[in-house]
Formats: structure tokens, sequence, C-alpha cells
């Protein structure tokens, strides 16, 4: 097997061209730039509930005994 290095003499089809434009058209351009303050969503943090967060030390009681 050969490998070629001149260049081409014969023109491209028309087919060619057309699929050439069209794939151009379609990644000829990068797309918008998106900056690093847009992907990143911040939500404010919930307030903690102190009744559902409290010890109660009599709970093993309610939980096995009763």
């Amino acid at each position: 097997m050969t490998h070629r290095t001149d260049a081409r003499t014969t023109p491209p089809s028309q087919e060619a061209a057309d699929a050439e434009v069209r794939r151009r058209d379609r990644f000829g351009a990068l797309p918008e730039r998106i900056r690093p303050q847009d992907t990143v969503e911040t939500k404010p943090a919930t307030v903690p509930d102190p009744a559902r967060d409290t010890y109660n030390p009599d709970e093993w009681l309610i939980r096995y005994c009763g």
C-alpha cells in the first residue's frame, strides 16, 4: 500500500461541495460561551428545626417498652 502525498488535481463534485457547505454551516462556529458564574446553582440552606433534632432521654422507653 502506498501513501499519496500529492495534492488532488480533480475538482470536487457538486455533491461534495454542497456537503461541505452544509457541514460548515452546522459545525463552522463554536457555540456561545457559558460563563462559570452561570454553571453553578446556589440555594439558601434551610433553617434547622429544633423540635425535630432535640434529644429525648426517654425515647428508648417509648420505642422498646411502649
